[in-house]
């Protein structure tokens, strides 16, 4: 999995290249750790390259959904891959966050 963050003041785009799962689940944790410690970020993050996510990705995009909401944020998954949406889908996580 590959992390790219672009910030301008407290606009971030990120953009995912990959799978997230349990090889690699501690590297994306500290990946969005700059996102976790920002308040008032406008997080969006571009799903295009990301092709799978296990329970631990769910697991750190849960957490991060979390530190936004608490510290008066906003967080939008983008270009999502159909197998990756429906894992989203099925799980119930895209009620919780926001999928464009």
């Amino acid at each position: 999995m590959n992390v790219t963050i672009n910030q301008e003041g407290n606009k971030y785009n990120v953009i995912l290249d990959g799978r997230v799962d349990t090889s690699n689940a501690a590297q994306f944790e500290q990946d969005l750790k700059p996102l976790m410690e920002a308040s008032n970020a406008e997080i969006q993050i571009d799903c295009t390259g990301m092709t799978y996510t296990s329970s631990q990705g769910l697991r750190y995009f849960l957490m991060l959904q979390k530190h936004v909401m608490s510290h008066q944020g906003s967080l939008v998954l983008c270009n999502m891959q159909p197998q990756v949406k429906e894992v989203f889908d099925i799980t119930g996580f895209s009620n919780i966050i926001k999928i464009v």
